[in-house]
């Protein structure tokens, strides 16, 4: 890897995300297909295999990121709006190969170092996005980033769709709500948002193999995220890990031992647009 600026820890672990992405793409039968996984997996020195015995929480994380990419590879297309904002977006190659209605613009912010990364690996391999693409560095405890955001372009009149992907959990719940706060006072009624139902980390398993990222979880709004999101002008679905392993022919081996699930959040009309705690 040869950016100027060395990745912090949290960003790191978007390299894990697409380690897993690379892995699911050269199965016989995947799921989805990031023809750009194993070039970032290789350009930052990495293993592309996942090899050896592994435990049952890895085994959980790699399942639940397969699962996760490929429900928010179908639902953000069908979101019904035509701009979209990838927040803390990593590796993130959905601007590039996904099939986007006409006239879409794809935002994609995270730190600088990510992007350039990123950019260096893509621009190598002559990669052409497939929507309108603004890449902007920014830092989303920066309580300025709304501003720069609507100065990239972005219309808080205009309906819009929220990607915050495997991000709340490295966010206090302080900083998570701050975040989501920030998302509402830019998202038009209409406009959703996809996350994750937030976990309690206080009871994920010791496996010293992945300490370098559950070491970094916070926790966000741990399993309360879809009550804070309905008390704060969002309206929630929930579709759980189990359901969505049915849905796409990969069921779990053992359901009884995962609660994970995600949200689709429609905004509401917000009287004040004030929000709760």
């Amino acid at each position: 890897m040869t950016t100027s600026e060395p990745l912090s820890p949290v960003s790191r672990t978007a390299l894990s995300v697409a380690r897993v992405r690379a892995y699911e793409s050269s199965r016989p039968d995947p799921l989805f297909v990031d023809p750009y996984a194993l070039a970032f997996v290789t350009a930052a020195g990495l293993e592309p295999a996942l090899s050896g015995p592994v435990s049952s929480l890895a085994r959980g994380l790699v399942t639940h990121g397969i699962l996760r990419t490929r429900f928010y590879d179908d639902r953000l297309p069908a979101a019904g709006a035509d701009q979209v904002v990838l927040l803390a977006a990593g590796l993130d190659t959905r601007a590039y190969r996904l099939d986007w209605p006409a006239g879409t613009r794809v935002f994609e912010l995270d730190l600088s170092p990510v992007l350039a990364f990123k950019e260096q690996v893509l621009d190598g391999l002559g990669a052409v996005p497939r929507a309108g693409r603004t890449a902007l560095a920014a830092d989303l405890q920066d309580p300025g980033w709304p501003e720069r955001l609507v100065a990239a372009g972005f219309d808080p009149a205009r309906r819009s769709v929220w990607l915050a992907e495997g991000l709340l959990v490295y966010l206090t719940a302080e900083e998570a709500a701050g975040l989501l706060t920030a998302v509402g006072g830019l998202a038009a009624p209409g406009s959703r948002l996809l996350l994750e139902q937030g976990r309690d980390v206080s009871r994920t398993p010791h496996d010293p193999a992945l300490a370098h990222v559950t070491g970094l979880w916070r926790g966000g709004l741990g399993p309360d995220t879809d009550g804070w999101l309905d008390r704060n002008g969002w309206t929630v679905g929930i579709t759980t890990l189990v359901r969505l392993g049915e849905a796409y022919g990969r069921p779990l081996p053992d359901p009884s031992t995962t609660t994970t699930a995600f949200i689709e959040a429609v905004r509401r009309e917000v009287p004040g647009g004030a929000a709760q705690s």
